[in-house]
């Protein structure tokens, strides 16, 4: 007999998740160490200093950062009053706070979405989940709206939340969640009216009350703000900077830089947009109808990034979602053609390709690399495939399959344990 005995099989899996946990622990140290020296919460910064300073009695939009051209707060009056707790710490704390949770809305967020692919599959959520968060945190949008200090991850949990949870499950609140995002920054305003165009009238009401009514509450608050930021602030969108600017990447931007000029044609932006706005919209709808609301509302998203006059690259946080559709189309159909836009979308995302495009240089590649992300907006909102009932069923379907499919497993359980209680029945709730 020898003196060692061979691990058990567990044990040995056990000491390797260890080893693997450590080696992760060892390289998020060095990445965070990178990542904080690369951005250093540069947005967060601004909002931190415009909010001491609108507290201590100055005027909200009249504070200018010195950078860049004195950036200022650019968001509505009530989002200064939800991020008032970050003026109470330092400006570093209070970025480091957004950005853990921030990951945290993430993983929620992508938690609900892998939930039914993991099901589908067998697969436990987490061996997925491990896998679908880092691989997020890669994209430009993700690391970017970390990096800054930016709240688009908030936004992006509260409107899909909105959909997953309240949606789904016929809430009477289905809708705040959008309305609160709209209320904060105005630009989720467009799934307000994806909701109308769907003929979901009662979320649509309730995101626009919701909206309205926050928005009223700020005037009553800070009716001076308000009245500066709407009647004049708003419409002024070479505030954060010019339309040409290279992380643009909205029709605004791409318009500019074919233009040559710090602004865009308005004639032709205004027939792209409105081009843009009918196709997303009428996608959208269509994904709606076949059962597919999570794509609906990606086109929805995607298409807002397009029509917004100024789209910085952290605002395009459906990119990973798109990729994590067109996976899905792949598997579902066993068609390599999605799977081969999934990996070309979320490389196009990790790389960036604006970063590489030559300054001062003019030419085919250049204006393909200084506009890839809104080229691949625009093929996204004309070719994202949904999910339609053939293909496998809606996610809503497979994810109350799932818990049917649990529940019964774990009725049978106590009934074979205990005879004599009663066996739990699960009911499933029809697909969206």
């Amino acid at each position: 007999m020898p003196l060692l005995a061979e691990p058990a099989p567990r044990t040995r899996r056990r000491r390797i998740r260890t080893l693997a946990v450590c080696g992760l622990a060892a390289l998020l140290s060095l990445a965070v160490r990178a990542f904080d020296a690369h951005y250093r919460f540069f947005d967060m910064v601004i909002y931190h200093d415009a909010i001491r300073w609108w507290s201590n009695g100055g005027e909200l939009y009249d504070y200018a950062a010195p950078v860049r051209g004195e950036l200022g707060f650019t968001y509505p009056p009530f989002a200064a009053f939800v991020l008032t707790p970050v003026a109470r710490v330092p400006a570093e704390t209070a970025g480091w706070l957004n950005a853990a949770g921030s990951v945290l809305a993430l993983t929620v967020v992508l938690a609900v979405l892998v939930a039914p692919i993991a099901a589908r599959h067998g697969r436990p959520l987490r061996s997925l989940l491990v896998v679908a968060v880092p691989l997020a945190l890669c994209t430009e949008p993700v690391r970017q709206t970390l990096g800054f200090g930016q709240v688009n991850l908030w936004l992006f949990a509260l409107v899909l939340l909105d959909l997953l949870v309240l949606s789904r499950g016929g809430s009477r609140w289905a809708g705040i969640g959008i309305g609160v995002a709209t209320a904060i920054k105005l630009t989720p305003g467009l799934f307000i009216v994806y909701l109308l165009v769907t003929g979901q009238w009662r979320a649509a009401r309730t995101a626009a009350v919701t909206t309205a009514g926050l928005t009223a509450g700020a005037f009553l608050l800070a009716p001076a703000e308000s009245l500066r930021y709407f009647g004049d602030l708003l419409w002024q969108t070479d505030r954060v900077g010019t339309a040409a600017a290279l992380t643009n990447q909205s029709l605004t931007g791409l318009l500019a830089r074919a233009a040559g000029t710090d602004s865009a044609p308005a004639g032709w932006w205004l027939g792209c947009c409105l081009v843009v706005l009918v196709v997303g919209l009428h996608r959208a709808r269509l994904a709606h109808a076949a059962g597919d609301e999570l794509t609906a509302y990606t086109l929805t998203g995607l298409t807002a990034n397009l029509v917004s006059p100024v789209s910085w690259t952290h605002h395009l946080v459906f990119l990973p979602v798109a990729v994590l559709i067109l996976a899905d189309v792949a598997a579902r159909r066993r068609d390599p053609l999605p799977a081969v836009a999934a990996l070309l979308v979320y490389a196009l995302s990790v790389v960036s390709p604006i970063w590489l495009a030559p300054a001062g240089v003019d030419g085919v590649r250049a204006l393909l690399l200084e506009n890839t992300f809104t080229l691949l907006l625009v093929g996204l909102v004309g070719l994202l495939p949904w999910r339609a009932a053939q293909d496998g069923g809606s996610t809503a379907a497979r994810t109350a399959a799932a818990t049917v499919s649990t529940a019964t497993a774990r009725s049978r359980s106590r009934s074979a344990s205990t005879s004599d209680r009663p066996i739990a029945r699960a009911t499933t709730a029809s697909p969206s």
